[in-house]
């Protein structure tokens, strides 16, 4: 069956959608813009009334949380390096079927991508995949007449792509509103509004980027209830939906898949403050594969759910939750059981963190955790990120030796103390790099990395996931 249109009858093993959906992309020249806070507080504003989709180009965890908690709405990623294509496409028109307006707030600066040549990754292809007109958010606070040369250069930089309006931002009086307007419409380009400087507005950062939204609900809140009554009174929604709804059927190829045969297996999934870095379309596609998703809280349950057969434990924030964690020892204690007793186990960065002999944090302080795993988990100063090309070294849960997919890496922590010879998971090719290096933990059932996956990047690493499960299981049947 198609799981979008839920057709069964496939042209060629698959159907064509027509994506008629309005949509907009919330762009800007670099971070620190002021995209997400309008991107965030736009979603807030129009789902008073209608049903909005959001989207974030790129790899980040973060900025989702935001629009979800904005729209009621799982947001989605749209990550065109990491994953082929179609799966991008298939992402979109899955997620908008039943929606009045899709809007994907875009990454970095408009053009930046994987690399400088090619607009691989970038929030310029997704743009340009989707149809979508772009709203470029331009940071006015220090320039006037300047602000229509750098809208100039934006529009016209790439000609196949619809620059098609400025949100001017950190706007100072209204005297600096009038000055930056004429600037951007002197090159004919609309400005559908100027948002004044809001410095208390701005979402909390951290070492790994914003607060999530599922730390700080009551906050969450408070800031998109402002985001959208700025964004009401100083744009102008009704020439937005006009640029909206202005855009041309896309049709998008959809493949057929069907769920897998096999039994049914639940697979928990630790979903808390402490972990919370996941991709809705892994779980679509696990679920495809054959599993029943099972949430459970590290931080707040003290036992596994009842009959899973395989766990998966994602990225967030161990170390800032490491005392509670290594407080809930009936939990460390079914966990560890359940990977001596060779349960299928994904651990993604946070979850590698929590699988570790201990985490010490930035003050210094240890705390003890699962300890499966060979050496330490220390927090650092430095940042360990980018895309990343890996090949499995060794048959592993997910992939097999020699396949090969992609993902990303973003972390503070270093493991430390870790064997030389411990069997590593993956040979890895860090982006515009030549040298390889070996990283994660694979041996049996038990796949731990630092490189958060997206399961649309490969077709069998759910079902590889799923497959192992039920195997597990049956083999408990048998005994």
């Amino acid at each position: 069956m198609c799981i979008t249109c839920r057709c069964s009858s496939f042209p060629a093993g698959g159907c064509r959608v027509k994506i008629e959906t309005p949509r907009l992309v919330i762009a800007a020249p670099a971070s620190g813009s002021g995209k997400s806070t309008i991107a965030t507080g736009l979603m807030a504003a129009l789902s008073r009334d209608h049903a909005v989709q959001g989207f974030k180009v790129g790899p980040d965890y973060i900025d989702p949380g935001y629009h979800t908690a904005a729209t009621g709405r799982v947001s989605r990623n749209l990550d065109t390096w990491m994953v082929p294509i179609p799966a991008v496409q298939a992402t979109f028109a899955r997620a908008t079927a039943d929606t009045d307006i899709a809007i994907i707030e875009g990454v970095m600066g408009l053009f930046d991508g994987y690399e400088t040549k090619t607009e691989s990754g970038s929030t310029a292809e997704v743009a340009k995949l989707l149809s979508a007109p772009v709203i470029l958010v331009l940071d006015v606070g220090k320039m006037a007449r300047s602000a229509g040369a750098l809208a100039l250069g934006y529009r016209d930089f790439d000609p196949a792509l619809n620059v098609a309006a400025v949100i001017c931002n950190n706007v100072g009086s209204d005297k600096h509103a009038l000055w930056v307007t004429e600037a951007v419409e002197s090159i004919g380009l609309p400005v559908l509004g100027c948002i004044p400087r809001t410095p208390e507005l701005r979402i909390p950062e951290r070492h790994l980027g914003l607060h999530t939204a599922v730390e700080r609900t009551a906050e969450v809140q408070a800031f998109l209830s402002h985001a959208a009554e700025l964004v009401t009174q100083h744009i102008d929604l009704d020439r937005l939906w006009q640029i909206a709804r202005a855009v041309p059927s896309l049709a998008i190829d959809l493949r057929e898949i069907e769920s897998e045969a096999g039994p049914v297996v639940q697979l928990g999934v630790a979903r808390d403050e402490a972990f919370c870095f996941y991709y809705e379309d892994n779980f679509d596609l696990l679920r495809l594969a054959g599993a029943e998703v099972v949430f459970f809280s590290p931080l707040h349950d003290d036992r596994l759910p009842e009959g899973i057969a395989g766990l998966y434990l994602g990225g967030g924030y161990p170390e800032l939750y490491a005392a509670q964690l290594a407080g809930n020892t009936p939990m460390l204690s079914a966990i560890r059981a359940a990977i001596q007793a060779g349960m299928p186990v994904y651990a993604e960065c946070g979850g590698l963190m929590a699988l570790t002999q201990s985490i010490t944090d930035l003050s210094g302080t240890t705390y003890p955790m699962i300890g499966v795993l060979p050496g330490q988990s220390h927090m650092r100063e430095r940042l360990t990120m980018g895309y990343r090309n890996i090949t499995a070294d060794r048959d592993t849960l997910l992939l097999p030796q020699g396949e090969q997919t992609r993902g990303h890496e973003f972390h503070y922590s270093d493991w430390v103390g870790a064997m030389d010879n411990i069997p590593r998971a993956y040979r890895i090719t860090p982006r515009l790099r030549e040298d390889v290096r070996f990283e994660g933990y694979a041996h049996g059932n038990l796949l731990a990395s630092y490189v958060h996956l997206h399961f649309g990047a490969h077709p069998a690493l759910a079902t590889n996931c799923v497959r192992a499960c039920q195997a597990w299981q049956a083999e408990q049947e048998r005994t």
